[in-house]
């Protein structure tokens, strides 16, 4: 396997070019870091020519608190799990947005159109906006939630709660009255606890 990884390592350098930011091996895959400015570029040559034809997952990330806050770089990536049925072998292709205040990187639903729900949920959970999308919208939190529950620095109890008002006979949204308190668990211990 490692000399498979060598063989993709030189393929995928020789390929991308200036569009590559950086390369990892770990856990017996193959990581490559792509530019967003020609990421579009980059994964159509992966799909057409590298033969990864298959787009099996892409997820969002939020390295704000990364290494426990040691992180230094751009806050956004996508994370797109690429897989060559032909070649049998998966990659992983991870790619930063430029803006932390307002993540933006370019759809890749032109390239694999399984992209679509993957790249809504991204937009719904961590808030990245993806250029080009057919139809960009919530796809798991309802339509007058407020902010995006996956980034590190959303509130545990969330901004607004919806409850049912009899008076109204409707559903309403009103701010958060849950008090914030942290639960320390209470330890019970028996004398003779796991003693024969």
């Amino acid at each position: 396997m490692a000399a498979d990884l060598t063989a993709l390592r030189t393929s995928l350098t020789g390929l991308l070019g200036d569009k590559l930011a950086g390369m990892e091996e770990r856990l017996g895959e193959l990581t490559v870091v792509v530019k967003a400015a020609g990421m579009l570029d980059a994964l159509t040559r992966l799909r057409d020519t590298a033969g990864f034809e298959q787009m099996i997952d892409l997820c969002g990330v939020d390295y704000s608190a990364y290494g426990d806050g040691a992180w230094e770089g751009q806050r956004f990536a996508i994370v797109y799990h690429l897989l060559s049925v032909a070649h049998n072998v998966r990659l992983r292709v991870r790619i930063f947005a430029g803006d932390d205040d307002f993540p933006m990187l370019e759809s890749v639903t032109d390239i694999w159109s399984s992209a679509n729900w993957y790249e809504r949920e991204a937009f719904d959970l961590y808030g990245i906006v993806f250029t080009g999308h057919p139809d960009l919208r919530r796809i798991l939190t309802d339509y007058g939630f407020v902010g995006s529950p996956f980034r590190k620095d959303f509130p545990l109890s969330g901004h607004v709660e919806m409850r049912y008002d009899p008076e109204q006979q409707r559903v309403v949204y009103q701010p958060v009255s849950i008090e914030p308190r942290e639960v320390t668990p209470r330890i019970v211990r028996e004398e003779n606890y796991g003693r024969n």
